[in-house]
């Protein structure tokens, strides 16, 4: 696992997908290369110019491109802290500790047989799927996305998923893809499907993994509770696993359904 480090950035680009969401391509601003990261590992960022903000916020790993040597993160506009995020310009700067927690695991290599692997997303939790979906295609596998959204135009980074494989949509109205929510999408109830990973609203990830209890596909999810520390000191982002209480941001943030007490 790569060493944890506290590295400044500078902001490359700064895009607004959406009024909740923007995504942000840093550089190392003393010009090393990004620290490598697995998908489904998060960082910590420090928000500048903040004074009620004391803590760093946790994000997920978007995409690390190495062709520009950037760090993308998608940051949704959900208080305070992430306000200021969200409004980050070009040639600012932002502290960062990374990469933090544990991410998805591979699909066992020198496997001949194709493996149907899906990837399902919900909101902001579509985040660490890009990653993981790349890091897929680059082993040799085709992923497929199931992405969620409450319309059409919550959809994020659709082109960059198409990119790297089928992509299945869900919105709340109807605005595009299947009318309802992803596990209303039949794609989630195909018979031939390998592994589900999984990142979103916990309702949502508790219903894809009731799904994949039921189809006995093996799944795996990405925790999003409360974090402050990110280092596992704090505590406030314990649950509860049938080895009894643990830190998500130092035991997951992945976690494979078998290990949660979720029924």
């Amino acid at each position: 696992m790569a060493k944890k480090t506290i590295t400044d950035f500078t902001i490359k680009s700064a895009q607004h997908l959406s009024e909740a969401y923007t995504l942000l391509k840093l550089t190392p601003t003393d010009g090393t290369e990004v620290t490598t990261a697995m998908p489904g590992q998060f960082v910590q960022v420090a928000v500048p110019d903040a004074p009620n903000t004391f803590l760093r916020r946790p994000i997920s790993v978007n995409f690390i491109d190495r062709s520009d040597n950037t760090l993308w993160l998608l940051v949704r506009n959900a208080g305070e802290g992430t306000s200021r995020l969200c409004e980050m310009k070009t040639g600012e700067h932002l502290n960062i500790i990374l990469p933090l927690g544990n991410g998805f695991s591979m699909p066992e290599e020198n496997n001949s047989t194709p493996k149907r692997l899906l990837l399902v997303g919900g909101g902001v939790g579509v985040a660490p799927l890009l990653y993981l979906g790349h890091a897929l295609a680059g082993g040799g596998h085709t992923p497929e996305f199931l992405l969620g959204a409450r319309s059409c135009a919550d959809l994020l980074e659709l082109d960059e998923f198409k990119r790297i494989g089928t992509v299945h949509v869900a919105t709340d109205d109807g605005s595009a893809g299947v009318h309802g929510l992803v596990t209303q999408h039949p794609v989630i109830n195909s018979q031939d499907i390998d592994c589900i990973y999984c990142c979103g609203p916990a309702p949502m990830m508790k219903a894809v993994a009731a799904i994949a209890r039921q189809n006995n596909v093996a799944c795996e999810v990405s925790l999003e509770n409360m974090m402050a520390c990110g280092l596992g000191a704090c505590l406030c982002c314990v649950e509860n696993t049938v080895k009894g209480n643990v830190c998500v941001c130092t035991e997951g943030p992945v976690f494979n359904i078998t290990q949660l007490t979720w029924q």
